[in-house]
C-alpha cells in the first residue's frame, strides 16, 4: 500500500513542481508574442447569434491576457512522464524504478487523447490570436474541432472493442450492459458530450478547479480498482492543473483556452471508459455525478438554444452557460468560481462513494 501511495502521489508533486518551474518561461513567451484576443467577447455564440451581455462582462478581461495557459498542464504531464520513464534506467533504487506508469494497458490511450487535444487546441488558439483572413481568423470552426474529437473517439472506441475486447458498459446499481458493436457509437457520443462541456472555461480558475476535482476523483477510483498506472496518470494531471491554477486564480496571468480544455476533455473520455467495465468499475456511470458541473454547463447551453429557437428568441438565462448567468446577475467572478469549486469537491466525493458502494 505504501508503494502504491508513493507511486500515485510522487508524480503529482513532480508535475506541480515542474509546472511552477516552466510557467515563468511559458508566460514570458505568451506576453512577448501578445498571445491574446485583439477584440473582447465572443461576437457570436454557438447558436450563431450575438452575445452582447457576455461581451460586456468580458470587455476588460479578454484582451491583454494571454490564451494558451493550458500548455502548463499538458507540458507538465509530458515532462513528468518522460522524467520518471528515464529515471528507471539510471537509478538503482527500487522505489524510483517503480514510479514509471507509462503502460500500454492503462495509459497509452489516455495520453494519446491528451496529446491530440493539446496540439489541435494549440493550433486553434494560435489562429484565434494570430489568424487573419476569412478562413483563419477566429480559430478552427467548431465543426472541425468536433471532427477531431469524433475521429479520435472512433479510433479509441475501435481499440477498446477490437484490441481490448470491450463491448460492455457498467450501469450503476444494475450491472453490465453488452452493447455489442453499438459500443463504438456510444463511446463517440460520450466523447462529444464531454467535449461540449469545454464551454465551462470562461471565468478565472473555474475550469481548472472543476477538472482538478474530476481527475482527483478518478485517481482515487483507479486506485480502488487496482489500476495504479492510470491512477498515477490522473494524479499527474491534477498536479499540472494545480500549477496552472497557481497562476490562473484571479486576476489570471493567462487563460487555459482550447489547448488545455480540449486536451483535458478528450483524455477524460478515455479515463472514464478505462475505469468502467475494463477496470471492473462504473467509470462512465459516475461521470455525470463527478462531473456534475460539466453536465449543468452543457444542459444550460442546450436549454438556452432550444428556448431561443422555439420561444421566439426568449431566453431562460441572461447568459449561457449558467456560470455567466450568475455573473450577469451581479455575482463577482470569484464568488462563482469558489462555489463551483465547493460543488465540484462535494460531487467528486459522492461519485467516489457510489463507486465503492456499487
Amino acid at each position: 500500500m505504501e508503494l502504491t501511495i508513493f507511486k500515485v502521489l510522487a508524480p503529482t508533486a513532480i508535475a506541480f513542481v515542474t509546472g511552477m518551474f516552466i510557467t515563468p518561461v511559458i508566460s514570458a513567451w505568451l506576453y512577448k508574442n501578445e498571445m491574446w484576443k485583439k477584440k473582447a467577447g465572443k461576437g457570436t455564440g454557438y447558436g450563431g447569434g450575438k452575445t452582447p451581455i457576455f461581451d460586456k462582462l468580458h470587455a476588460k478581461r479578454d484582451t491583454n491576457t494571454p490564451r494558451m495557459g493550458g500548455i502548463v498542464i499538458w507540458l507538465s504531464v509530458l515532462i513528468t512522464i518522460s522524467l520518471i520513464w528515464i529515471l528507471q534506467f539510471i537509478s538503482d533504487n527500487p522505489s524510483v524504478q517503480s514510479l514509471d506508469f507509462l503502460s500500454r494497458s492503462q495509459t497509452w490511450i489516455p495520453l494519446f487523447a491528451l496529446l491530440v487535444g493539446a496540439l489541435v487546441g494549440f493550433f486553434d488558439d494560435l489562429l484565434v490570436v494570430k489568424g487573419t483572413g476569412k478562413h483563419f481568423a477566429g480559430g478552427l470552426p467548431l465543426a472541425q474541432r468536433l471532427m477531431v474529437v469524433g475521429v479520435t473517439a472512433v479510433f479509441s472506441a475501435w481499440w477498446f472493442y477490437e484490441k481490448l475486447e470491450v463491448s460492455t458498459v457498467s450501469v450503476l446499481g444494475y450491472g453490465y450492459v453488452d452493447l455489442g458493436a453499438y459500443f463504438i457509437p456510444f463511446f463517440v457520443l460520450v466523447a462529444l458530450a464531454i467535449y461540449a462541456s469545454s464551454v465551462i472555461d470562461g471565468i478565472d480558475g473555474l475550469s481548472g478547479g472543476t477538472f482538478l476535482f474530476i481527475f482527483s476523483a478518478y485517481a482515487g477510483i483507479a486506485v480502488f480498482q487496482q489500476q495504479i498506472d492510470l491512477a498515477a496518470y490522473c494524479a499527474t494531471i491534477a498536479g499540472g492543473i494545480l500549477a496552472f491554477l497557481w497562476f490562473n486564480v484571479p486576476p489570471a496571468r493567462f487563460y487555459m483556452t482550447e489547448t488545455g480544455i480540449m486536451a483535458l476533455t478528450m483524455t477524460l473520455t478515455m479515463v472514464a471508459f478505462m475505469t468502467d467495465s475494463l477496470g471492473g468499475g462504473e467509470g462512465v456511470s459516475v461521470l455525470p455525478v463527478i462531473g456534475i458541473l460539466l453536465v449543468v454547463t452543457v444542459v444550460s447551453d442546450m436549454l438556452q438554444l432550444l428556448s431561443k429557437k422555439f420561444r421566439n428568441g426568449k431566453k431562460i438565462f441572461l447568459v449561457a452557460p449558467i456560470h455567466h448567468h450568475f455573473e450577469a446577475k451581479g455575482w463577482r467572478p470569484e464568488k462563482v468560481t469558489m462555489r463551483y469549486w465547493i460543488l465540484g469537491f462535494v460531487f467528486a466525493i459522492i461519485g467516489c462513494i457510489l463507486t465503492i458502494m456499487f
